[in-house]
């Protein structure tokens, strides 16, 4: 099941009997936990019917007990395992799964790690109750993620303003979660968050920032890309170096890319191999233009060493902001 469709389930009170949340986002996996721990049980039900068990100080038998013991004076009782990674022998909770108490919510957290889908254990738990892997989202995910995110709430994020979160917070969904709640409670006139919104209330410029100097360089906008860099030289702790080379290699790299697609003209072809917001096809589109294939190429091999001598290797301690000040010249010359 997905997470949208967990949480329809959840809100409609409609409990699962097991419930075992993997993967590698842990975001996803709190989020349901902590729901059902808030709404599973009324408050004066939870003293004796909500118990939580943690890996490193619990087993598998401590678990079947916990889970087969009957609700006192209450309908449900809730059984929470966090840390479950820590439990070896995981699998031995499938004679429990098989068979478990109506009368029990029980939610293994196994974080950061997922079941062998061909196992029985797995597949007891899939029949038996809900089985939840939740996957990191990727880097360029997060825009369109931080606007679905937005729309939940009933707000709307700009596309500018969903890759300055992404690039400023990346891809902590915690950090990006509690960022929207601040700007939709801090934003009273409008129900559309804007780069304006997330300066004023996050602290994140938005003229000057890795996705403008992206743009400065695709457009070979010499005075505002060297604006930029400026910025970031005097302010070199919010602008880590190492970030914007990053970044840099990306944004070139699929612009490389694109310069060889077979296929331009269909924005969301385009945007699904490049794996980019379909609005920011235009901006790669002009960049191919500025720069021909071979020296695309020569910048990506200048990112690489320019992020090597960030590091210390073959320099001898150039100021970070002069590393960069040096790159772009080289990149727009």
């Amino acid at each position: 099941m997905t997470y949208e469709e967990i949480f329809k389930g959840l809100k409609k009170k409609e409990f699962a009997p097991v419930y075992f949340l993997m993967g590698e986002e842990s975001f996803f996996i709190d989020k349901i936990t902590d729901y059902i721990i808030d709404n599973a049980l009324p408050e004066h039900e939870r003293d004796f019917n909500q118990t939580i068990l943690y890996g490193k100080d619990t087993d598998i038998g401590t678990i079947v007990t916990t889970a087969r013991r009957f609700p006192m004076m209450a309908e449900k009782q809730v059984v929470v395992v966090r840390e479950a990674q820590n439990i070896k022998n995981i699998d031995q909770l499938s004679s429990y799964v098989k068979n478990p108490l109506q009368s029990t919510i029980l939610v293994i957290n196994y974080k950061y790690k997922s079941l062998d889908k061909r196992k029985a254990f797995t597949k007891d738990v899939d029949q038996n109750g809900i089985l939840f892997e939740s996957k990191k989202i990727y880097d360029n995910q997060i825009p369109d993620w931080i606007k679905k995110y937005a729309a939940n709430l009933k707000y709307k994020v700009d596309n500018k303003a969903a890759f300055l979160l992404a690039e400023f917070l990346g891809n902590d969904l915690g950090k990006i979660t509690n960022a929207i709640e601040k700007l939709t409670i801090n934003i009273t006139n409008s129900n559309t968050i804007t780069p304006i919104d997330i300066e004023k209330n996050i602290g994140i410029s938005k003229d000057y920032n890795n996705f403008e100097l992206q743009n400065a360089l695709g457009k070979k906008d010499v005075l505002k890309a060297n604006q930029i860099i400026n910025y970031f030289s005097t302010n070199e702790k919010n602008h880590p170096l190492v970030v914007t080379i990053a970044l840099l290699h990306s944004y070139f790299s699929k612009v490389l890319k694109y310069y060889f697609l077979k296929n331009k003209t269909n924005e969301k072809v385009v945007a699904s191999s490049l794996r980019i917001n379909p609005y920011f096809v235009k901006d790669y589109k002009l960049a191919s233009r500025n720069y021909n294939p071979k020296k695309l190429v020569s910048i990506i091999e200048m990112l690489r060493e320019y992020d090597l001598r960030s590091k210390g290797f073959g320099d001898a301690g150039t100021k970070q902001g002069d590393l960069l000040k040096e790159l772009i010249f080289k990149i727009l010359h």
